[in-house]
Formats: structure tokens, C-alpha cells, sequence
């Protein structure tokens, strides 16, 4: 029997039956009756621990523990659920009586997973402050530690999700969840959705392994994967964190990154973990350290980062993990830490392995390795933004002092070919990656919008810059002359210009009024400037702005009197240190300074925190290097660049705007005002791409030139090559018509062009892997081995199959979404760093073709039409047919009956096309008349008073009686719920209301549905 359709209930009695046959669980049974239903099923779990030996009293005292910790009126529900976690995780110390000594009693057995009892039960009825009922509570041992909410296959998953959300609530069943590790939601479309106690909807993620397998729903493939017993035994020990008042459940890619290092820790190789920015790479480092040092009594572990801030950043993160860590202050602090056995944890800055003055440095590291370190136990080195430290003279002083170690690099973005020693030298292969396109897909951050700036800048009155310049430089020879205007003729210089960073100043506030986010307030930018003197310049125009009190500057910067002690030129005028010393003096000048922090830093923590927090309040920071990189960098909207960067630099810092917010943050915005849009392509294209470094061996893994460009003409020519072979079966001459006809069959029959959208797809897609082939290798194709005549003929390719695609999108009035493409597309062919060569520039360049009919005329419309297609009469016709059938397909269920007449009138207009009854002119003319209707929703001759779509659409469809269509409507309006769509009961009410005034429940059955479908219900 098909399951389409499947209601909750059926649904969850296949769950209940999964459950129980295929993961072994025990079905305890429907607890909807049952009374005292508890997160501590006090029989269950007395049961097991009499199996693990433990008597009575223990038992006894232990569970009253457990339920103290758990009912903590006076804690929060993330406190409570911490400290019963602890004690599920370590057990719980009790003693029978004061003679007695303490022992632990343990809950679970967590080595022998199997040994434990795993059970579920349904429609479990919990009596807090107000009743609740889960669908599925899942126990282990007699406690509850994970709970599901099932929904029908017509009902969002977000429905389960905010209905868990708000069981945890105190008003609701909020301790209930004190011992739950695990929330599950899902349904038989959406699949599985987990978090945990506290996790905001935003935050619920997707399980992702063997996606190969499609023999099953996802739902039941993913409830399977995530608790299996092992499975769900393992998840609760190794990665659970309580991380500063927030508890995370690990994301897909993090679990199999450390169960991939895991195994390299096992066998002392070291290696690289790349996860792209903003996925969790902090929590990795963390999970992964705990497990060494639980699990090999000997280890310790050393976490090094390059940076000052982000050395702190790695103390609070541990630290609020519940894992204690100690930052070293110096070098030899450093090295006598290593020295004795504890602590076993310890973070550091790479730099403090390095030794100033070092004149011969070959002799220095002889003398290292002659007499290394003499560090305790087995250590392991976390190196963070590796890339950053991946070579040179810091990492072969850390090897030669400690050359036991195992080092573990940790990266956000991909290794690109530099030095002679390379990250893969230093570090391993690859240990697991985790690249941008799939954190993409994944929902685990944004996709980038990519938008370039060019502001034009030219020289007014050459002469008179020639005079002062002469006026002012008398008494220099030519030589100072050339020298001096050599250091003020730079580009920089000239773009420093104030009045091209006016420009810049008004083209922000201007966004911030009219942008997605940032004019309603709920998001901000970040200005990326190319030097301090810049950001401070920046700073000072904004303050005459509404920006006022709404922006920072934050740099590296730290005003102290030596700065300008050597500036004053005596000329009443400012240097740009004097400028920058004095902008930040009356910056500072009310800031009061906490504890152990400078001016400087006590200023910029409470502009970020207002930054993070108040968006409205602090609506723009202006940086240069910080903030940029590092786990806890603000997050944004938009970046707003006008500095030169590159590879590592310039994907860290688009990854600022790319981080998950509220429900109405769809992308992350790049404005550009430095042209570096080749530069973001080339970042992104590698960041997105294969790299099989587990092919090759260590110390032959760094992406070399030859094999880069090898494997660049290897995807090309298979691309070109898939592309002619769908292409092949085209009939001759193969021009617009017979392509058309190939892709999209007969488009007069809707039939034909549903069978042949694998066609088109495998078109789509093919043209994208050729564009992106193409362009990973467009620079270097003579480097690759073609000739220059192969290169013209595959540039001549590529315009052929991207213009073939347009005429075929719009011959079958697709719509493909080209948003994960756009910037290739757009960008990627010759010359793309301006922005807008491959942009259809018309006003109306996003509507679809009908709209275009009805907006701008038929002319205007078919005038606007790919070359190929407008110059063929026949291919117009089909083209348009196909475009007003495809509207009407799609609104069909809205109004069935107003659409089947335009399907009537669309292939009468057809059949007279075909008997060449009209002349072409005749023949648009009527085309657009019935497109014009087919939009509208409405005939001409339609009465005033049916002015929605709804009432017209009840007019149609009920014997075009217009005062039962009022009726009707009027009728709904009165008894609708809220959320009524998709929820029997509420439904339910609104046909009661169409009962009393269509009198027939036939009638009633045939109506709803069409309601259903209207958008003003």
C-alpha cells in the first residue's frame, strides 16, 4: 500500500517498529494513561543497576541524587541537565552510612554499550505545569535522554521542532528535559532533524552519511544512524559540550573529522583537519583533546595559535568546555610547563618556540636536535590556522625541540602551494576535510552574493598640479623630486583620495537605508580598510553622518606618546601617525579602563559586544586585520572591502558575512571596491575543491603546479566531451528549432516536456561543470598543453553551449536557479572581473517571460529574447505557447476552472497557428492578450466586486454565481483558525463553515482544496 500521504499516526507506528525490530529497542508501550510518567524511571533503573551489581541502599541514594540534580527548582534547565550529565557521564559518588567509605555508582556502562537497556515508549503524558505529550521518549537504563516529535508528511518539520522548543520551557514540562541529551523532530518528506536542550530552531541540524542510499526514507535511514546503540552511546560520551551557558551536539562533519583523527592519534601520525570557516573548528579542537587525554593516561596536549587574541580566544573556549587549560606567558614558561607532568592541557602562541637574534640559523637547529626538550609524556600539538604558521623557521625549531611530538594542523581553508616546506610536509596528509560548497549545502553557513564596485577617479587640472608640485619641491634636485613623487604617485595613495572615500561613506549609508537587513536594522557590516591612517580617515567622515555614535574603529593600534614624539614638522599640520595618534586619543578619551586591560582593548570589547548584540546600535565597524579571523569574529550581513587581499586573508574575511543568523539572513553580501572579484572566484573555486591528498604519500602531497593544471584538463575535456554526446542525438541542422525540439520535445504537450527534463537538467549541469572547468584553468590553458588554435575553439564552445542554455530555459519556461552559479557565470569567461558583463542589464531583467508580456508589450518582450530564438518566427510561437502553459500547469490547483478555459483558448490560438489561420502580427497580438489573462488571474469583462484572487477563483468554480462566491468567502473569513492548514481539527472547522452555505458535503470536499490553495486564507 503506498505510504503517500501517511498520517502521523501511521507514521509513528513504523517509527515505534523500527525502534523496536530493527535497533533492538524494548517498547515499553503507549504512556499516554499511565500516571507518574518521569524523566527517571526509577524501576527501570534500579533493575539495571541491581544487574551491575550495585545494592539497595546504593541504588537508592544514588537515584535520589540523580533526581535532586535533575529538579533543581532554584537552577536553570541548562545548569540542572549539565550536572545530571556529569553525573550520567562519571557516576555518582554515594555511601550507605557514615562508616562506610564512598563509591561510585555508574548509570550507564559506556564500554560495553550493549549491556545497557534501551527502550522507548509513546505518547508519553508529562504533568509539569501544564500536560505535554512527546511522541517517542527514548530511555536508556530507565532515564529519559532523547525525545521525538513526528509530523505528517504535509506538516513542516519546524512544527515538531518549536513544539519541543516550547516543552522546555518552565511553564510547560522544562524538567522534564533535564535529563535529555537528544531532540529529535522529523517527517516522512523533511527526513530527521537533531539538537538538544536549548538549541534554537536555526541551530537543529541534518544527519549526512552514506547519501548513496535511497532505499529508504531518510527519516528512518537517520534515526537508524544516530541510535544504533553503539552509536548513541558514543554520541553522549565523546560529544556533548557545555560550552558557556550553550550545550551543542556535534555537527556531521565534526564527528567523522575526529573519529578520522582519532585514528591517526592512535597510530601517532599526524595530519591537517580543514573544515571551512564558521563550521566549528574550535569545538573540534576541543572534543578531540578531551578524548586524548581521557583515553591515553600519558598524553598531553598543546594547542598553539599565531595571534595574541586568539591564544585568549582558545583559554575562554576551553575553559567554558569544562576543560581547564593553562596559557603559558613566555617562552621559557612555555617550555617549563612541558617539562614536568601537568598540566596535561596547555595553550601557547607558536612564536614562543622562536629565539630573536638567531645569526646562524642551520647551526642553531643542529644544536636544538643534539639536545632537545625534555618534555613529559606523549605530546600532541594542535597547531590552529596552520596555514598561517605551515612553514619556515618557527615550525622546524618546534620539531627540532620536540621531535616526538604529533602535530595535528587545524585550517579553515585549503593549503595553496607556497614555501618549500608546505603545510603537507610539516603536518601529514589530510586528516578530514570539510569544504565551503558543502558547509553550503549542509545550511551550516550561507552562500555568498558577490557584488563589485567601481568607483572612477581622474585628474582634473594636470597643470596646476604640476605648479604646486614645482612650487613646493624648490630646492630639491630631480632626483628628490622623483623620490618624493614616487612615494605619493602609488595607486594606494591615489585611492586614498577623499573624495573617493566620500563616495565610498555615501554609498554605505545609502545601503544601509534600502538593503536587505540592514535597513530594517536587524543586521550590519564590516568596512575592511587598507591601512589605520584609512580606517581612522573612514571613521571620521561617518561621524558627520547618521552613522554617528553607530560606528567603531577597531585595529591593531594602541596610542602611546613615543608614536609622535619624532612627527611634528612645524608646519601646523598633521602626519598620519600625528592623525591616527590624535583620532584615537579623543576616541578613548571617556573610556573608562577595566582590570588588567588597556584603553584600546576595554574600548574594542565593548564595540564588539554592542556590535554582536545591538545591531541597531552599532551598525558598522571599520577595520584593517582584526576581527577578520578567529573562531568568536563578529559575524555580519555585509563586508564591505577596500584593501588588497588574497587567498587565505580574503576567504577569512568574506566568511565573516557568511555565518548563520535569524530566519531572514538568506546570503552573506561581498561589496568590492578593489576589483578583487578574480581573486574571491579563484579562493572560492579552491576552497570548493577536490583535493585527494590521501592518493599520495607524506612529504608528496603539496599542490603542485603540474598536477593542479594536469587535473584542470582533464575536467575541461570531460566536460566538453559530455556536452557533445548529449548534444549528439540533435537532428541537423541543429540550430534553435531542432535543439529545442530535442530538450523539450513537443512543447503543445505538457507530457513531452515533463519526459524530457532529464535532458535539459543533464544540459544545465553540464554547462556548469564546463564554466567551472574553464575557469579554474582560463588564466594557464597554454600551461596546460592546448594550442592556441584549441583555445579559441573552446572559447567558441563555451558562448555556444551557455547561449544553447538560455534558449532552451527559455523555450521551456524554466526557471533554474543559478544562484550557486551566478558568480561563475557571470564572471568566469575572459574578462570577469567586472561585475556586470554577463548580466542581462534591462529593468526588468528577473521577470519571467510572461511578466514581461504584460509589463513591457510583445514587441519589447520578444525583442528581449535570446538572438536564436527571435530570429525564427517558429521557435518565438513555441517558446511563448510554452511559457503560458507552463503558468497555467503551475496555478492550476489555485483555480481549476478559470485555468482549463485558458488551456481551451491556448490550444485553440495553437491549432490556428498550426492551419496558418492568423498572420504573425495577428497571431502576438492574441498571444499576449491570453498571457495578459493567464497572469491576471481575470478576464476583462470580471466584476469589480470579485477583487482577490480568492473570490474570483470562487467564482469560477462555483457556477460563476457571484453572490455564492461572496458568500463563500465571507464564510471562511468568519471561521478560519490560525495555522489552520495542514491540522484535521482546524480544518474541520472551516468546512463546517462551507457546509451551512453550499448545503453538500460532496460540494464542500470539491471546494476545500481550492481554498487551500488561495493565499489570502
Amino acid at each position: 500500500m503506498s505510504n503517500v500521504g501517511q498520517s502521523e499516526r501511521e507514521s509513528q507506528n513504523r517509527i515505534v517498529q523500527l525502534f523496536r525490530d530493527e535497533l533492538g529497542y524494548t517498547y515499553l508501550g503507549n504512556w499516554e494513561e499511565r500516571s507518574n510518567n518521569s524523566n527517571i524511571e526509577e524501576g527501570l533503573a534500579t533493575a539495571f543497576l541491581k544487574k551491575r551489581g550495585y545494592n539497595q541502599s546504593l541504588i537508592s541514594k544514588a537515584l535520589y541524587n540523580l533526581g535532586v540534580a535533575a529538579n533543581n527548582y532554584n537552577e536553570s534547565l541548562y545548569t540542572n541537565n549539565k550536572k545530571v550529565y556529569e553525573y550520567l557521564r562519571y557516576g555518582i559518588q554515594v555511601k550507605v552510612d557514615a562508616a562506610n567509605n564512598y563509591q561510585t555508582v555508574h548509570f550507564i556502562d559506556w564500554d560495553h554499550p550493549e549491556k545497557n537497556d534501551f527502550a522507548i515508549a509513546e505518547e508519553v503524558t508529562v504533568y509539569g505545569n501544564r500536560e505535554k505529550r512527546p511522541d517517542i521518549v527514548i530511555y536508556v537504563n530507565g532515564i529519559a535522554i532523547g525525545v521525538l516529535e513526528l509530523k505528517r508528511s504535509t506538516v513542516s518539520i519546524g512544527d515538531g521542532i518549536r513544539q519541543s522548543i516550547v516543552n522546555q520551557k518552565k511553564e510547560f514540562i522544562g524538567r522534564f528535559f533535564s535529563t535529555i541529551q537528544f531532540v529529535f523532530a522529523g517527517n516522512n518528506t523533511e527526513g530527521l532533524r537533531y539538537g538538544t536542550i536549548g538549541t534554537a530552531e536555526k541551530y537543529f541540524l541534518n544527519w549526512k552519511e552514506d547519501i548513496e542510499d535511497t532505499s529508504r526514507l531518510q527519516l528512518d535511514k537517520y534515526l537508524i544512524k544516530m541510535c544504533k546503540k553503539n552509536r548513541l552511546i558514543e554520541l553522549m560520551y565523546d560529544y556533548v559540550l557545555f560550552d558557556g551557558g550553550v550545550k551543542k551536539l556535534p555537527r556531521v562533519h565534526q564527528y567523522f573529522g575526529i573519529k578520522a583523527a582519532q585514528e591517526h592519534v592512535r597510530r601517532r601520525e599526524g595530519g591537517i583537519i580543514w573544515h571551512t570557516q564558521g563550521s566549528g573548528k574550535s569545538i573540534v579542537m576541543v572534543l578531540l583533546a578531551k578524548w586524548i587525554l581521557e583515553n591515553n593516561p600519558n598524553a598531553r596536549v598543546a594547542v598553539f595559535t599565531d595571534r595574541d587574541e586568539l591564544d585568549k580566544q582558545i583559554e575562554r573556549v576551553f575553559n567554558e568546555a569544562g576543560e581547564p587549560i593553562k596559557r603559558t606567558s613566555s617562552g621559557k614558561d612555555l617550555m617549563a610547563q612541558l617539562a614536568q607532568a601537568k598540566p596535561r592541557l596547555l595553550c601557547s602562541l607558536v612564536h614562543k618556540f622562536g629565539k630573536k637574534d638567531v645569526d646562524n640559523f642551520e647551526e642553531f637547529i643542529k644544536e636544538l636536535k643534539s639536545q632537545p626538550s625534555q618534555a613529559v609524556g606523549e605530546l600532541f600539538l594542535f597547531i590552529d590556522e596552520c596555514h598561517r604558521t605551515q612553514s619556515g623557521k618557527l615550525n622546524e625549531i618546534m620539531k627540532a625541540m620536540l621531535p616526538n611530538a604529533v602535530f595535528i594542523g587545524f585550517t579553515g581553508t585549503p593549503l595553496l602551494k607556497a614555501d618549500k616546506k608546505t603545510s603537507i610536509e610539516v603536518f601529514g596528509k589530510y586528516i578530514h576535510t570539510y569544504k565551503f560548497n558543502e558547509a553550503v549545502e549542509d545550511e551550516v553557513v550561507l552562500d555568498l552574493i558577490y557584488e563589485a564596485r567601481d568607483i572612477d577617479q581622474k585628474i582634473s587640472s594636470p597643470q596646476r598640479i604640476d605648479a604646486w608640485f614645482d612650487s613646493k619641491t624648490r630646492g630639491l634636485n630631480d632626483f628628490q623630486k622623483a623620490e618624493l613623487r614616487k612615494k605619493w604617485g602609488t595607486m594606494q595613495k591615489v585611492l586614498s583620495s577623499r573624495s573617493r572615500m566620500d563616495q565610498i561613506v555615501n554609498d554605505i549609508v545609502f545601503d544601509f537605508s534600502i538593503k536587505p537587513r540592514l535597513s530594517s536594522q536587524t543586521g550590519n557590516a564590516i568596512l575592511v580598510a587598507s591601512s589605520i591612517y584609512e580606517a581612522c580617515r573612514y571613521f571620521e567622515l561617518f561621524q558627520i553622518t547618521e552613522f554617528k555614535d553607530k560606528c567603531a574603529v577597531v585595529t591593531s593600534y594602541n596610542p602611546v606618546t613615543r608614536d609622535i614624539t619624532t612627527e611634528d614638522t612645524g608646519a601646523n599640520t598633521e602626519t598620519e601617525k600625528q592623525y591616527i595618534y590624535n583620532t584615537y586619543v579623543e576616541l578613548l578619551k571617556d573610556v573608562s579602563v577595566v582590570a588588567g586591560k588597556s584603553k584600546t582593548e576595554t574600548y574594542e570589547d565593548l564595540v564588539k559586544e554592542k556590535f554582536m548584540k545591538e545591531p541597531a546600535n552599532m551598525r558598522l565597524l571599520i577595520v584593517v586585520d582584526k576581527l577578520l579571523t578567529g573562531f568568536d569574529a563578529p559575524s555580519c550581513t555585509y563586508i564591505y572591502i577596500d584593501k588588497s587581499m588574497q587567498d587565505h586573508g580574503l576567504f577569512q574575511a568574506i566568511c565573516r558575512a557568511n555565518r548563520l543568523d535569524t530566519e531572514d539572513k538568506q546570503f552573506g553580501y561581498i561589496v568590492d571596491y578593489k576589483d578583487l572579484f578574480k581573486k574571491v572566484e579563484n579562493a572560492v573555486a579552491v576552497y570548493t575543491s577536490e583535493l585527494a591528498y590521501d592518493d599520495f604519500e607524506k612529504g608528496k602531497c603539496d599542490i603542485l603546479l603540474q598536477d593542479r593544471l594536469k587535473k584542470g584538463r582533464e575536467r575541461l575535456d570531460q566536460a566538453i566531451e559530455l556536452l557533445e554526446l548529449l548534444c549528439e542525438p540533435v537532428e541537423v541542422p541543429k540550430g534553435t528549432l531542432e535543439h529545442i525540439r530535442y530538450f523539450c520535445g513537443n512543447t503543445e504537450i505538457p507530457e513531452e516536456l515533463k519526459a524530457r527534463e532529464v535532458q535539459r537538467t543533464a544540459l544545465y549541469k553540464g554547462t556548469v561543470a564546463f564554466v567551472r572547468a574553464y575557469a579554474a584553468i582560463a588564466d594557464e590553458m597554454e600551461a596546460t598543453g592546448y594550442t592556441k588554435h584549441e583555445i579559441d575553439k573552446i572559447k567558441r564552445l563555451l558562448e555556444h553551449y551557455l547561449k544553447l542554455r538560455e534558449e532552451i530555459r527559455k523555450a521551456s519556461g524554466e526557471s533554474l536557479d543559478l544562484k550557486p552559479y551566478e558568480a561563475d557565470m557571470r564572471f568566469l569567461i575572459d574578462h570577469y572581473i567586472q561585475a556586470n558583463e554577463s548580466v542581462n542589464i534591462t529593468p526588468f531583467g528577473d521577470l519571467s517571460l510572461i511578466e514581461l508580456i504584460v509589463k513591457t508589450g510583445i514587441s519589447d518582450a520578444v525583442d528581449g529574447l535570446p538572438d536564436g530564438i527571435k530570429g525564427n518566427k517558429e521557435a518565438v510561437a513555441e517558446t511563448i505557447e510554452n511559457n503560458v502553459r507552463s503558468k497555467i500547469i503551475k496555478e492550476q490547483l489555485i483555480d481549476p476552472a478559470f485555468y482549463d478555459e485558458m488551456s481551451v483558448l491556448l490550444n485553440a490560438i495553437i491549432k490556428e497557428r498550426k492551419e496558418n489561420a492568423l498572420n504573425y502580427e495577428a497571431y502576438l497580438n492574441k498571444i499576449a492578450e491570453l498571457a495578459t489573462r493567464v497572469q491576471t488571474g481575470k478576464n476583462e469583462q470580471t466584476s469589480n466586486e470579485l477583487n482577490t484572487p480568492a473570490k474570483r477563483a470562487l467564482f469560477n468554480n462555483l457556477g460563476k454565481n457571484k453572490d455564492l462566491a461572496i458568500a463563500v468567502h465571507d464564510a471562511v473569513l468568519k471561521c478560519r483558525p490560525d495555522g489552520w492548514r495542514g491540522n484535521d481539527a482546524k480544518e474541520k472547522v472551516i468546512k463546517r463553515g462551507l457546509y451551512e452555505v453550499l448545503k453538500g458535503i460532496s460540494e464542500v470536499e470539491r471546494i476545500f482544496p481550492i481554498i487551500k490553495e488561495q493565499k489570502e486564507y
